[in-house]
């Protein structure tokens, strides 16, 4: 299984530790996940910008129960929306974090872990 289409670069920056998101070069705003217009004023300028990996927990769930192979042994994990500081929106994993310390608002940055075929960015609180 390879990446989705457009996606090369965003993976190569994840294996070298780097956080990549979409950039307007029209109107400055920045989103995630990345799309061919810009959400915010509906330019097709759109661009990779280096994100500073530094956000907040918007919302978050502990997952308990998960039958697939590489999650249940991950059990229980953290499934979260990070504010990223750049004001982009990104889902991905809290690690390193007893989930009964999650928190609506806590700091977190990015980490990167090896998932096989892929390196993908997670959240560690700061």
């Amino acid at each position: 299984m390879g990446a989705p289409e457009g996606s090369d670069e965003f993976f190569d920056a994840a294996r070298d530790g780097r956080l990549l998101i979409q950039h307007c070069d029209d109107c400055n705003g920045y989103q995630f996940y990345p799309r061919q217009v810009c959400v915010h004023c509906g330019s097709a300028n759109v661009s990779w910008a280096e994100a500073s990996g530094r956000g907040t927990v918007h919302t978050f769930t502990v997952i308990h129960q998960n039958g697939m192979p590489g999650w249940r042994d991950e059990l229980p994990y953290v499934a979260a929306v990070i504010d990223l500081e750049e004001g982009a929106r990104m889902t991905s994993n809290v690690v390193d974090v007893d989930p009964a310390n999650m928190r609506v608002g806590m700091p977190v940055s990015v980490t990167f872990v090896d998932e096989g075929p892929f390196v993908l960015p997670r959240f560690v609180p700061a």
